[in-house]
């Protein structure tokens, strides 16, 4: 790979939780704590839902199997439904409230006639 000097990364590409050498992360990419807080997030109510369900509908299975099931359900469908669409929320959610900051502080330009 060529070296490109004028990236503050150096032309590399950078891994979702790395920094490149002025601590910069891409714009948009979430932190690894923020994409860890969302995970939890969309894993602990399915999990417990889940669990809930689970023992209400099969009291008799032990606890191992309860878990190896609710776990096959509940890590698929929330990595590649729920995480994806909570950070795409909250990327909107980001970017509509520095519109809406910066919208209200932008000023009309005067324009002038010259007579």
């Amino acid at each position: 790979m060529e070296h490109v000097p004028h990236l503050p990364h150096d032309g590399a590409a950078l891994a979702a939780d790395e920094t490149d050498h002025g601590h910069h992360r891409p714009a948009g990419l979430a932190s690894i704590h923020t994409r860890a807080a969302i995970t939890w997030l969309a894993i602990f109510p399915l999990a417990a839902i889940g669990m809930t369900a689970l023992t209400a509908f099969v009291p008799t299975w032990a606890p191992v199997l309860k878990a190896l099931v609710l776990t096959a359900v509940v890590v698929p469908l929330s990595v590649y439904v729920l995480v994806p669409r909570m950070l795409v929320l909250r990327m909107w959610l980001l970017t509509r409230r520095v519109s809406t900051r910066t919208s209200g502080h932008a000023r009309p330009v005067d324009i002038q006639k010259e007579a």
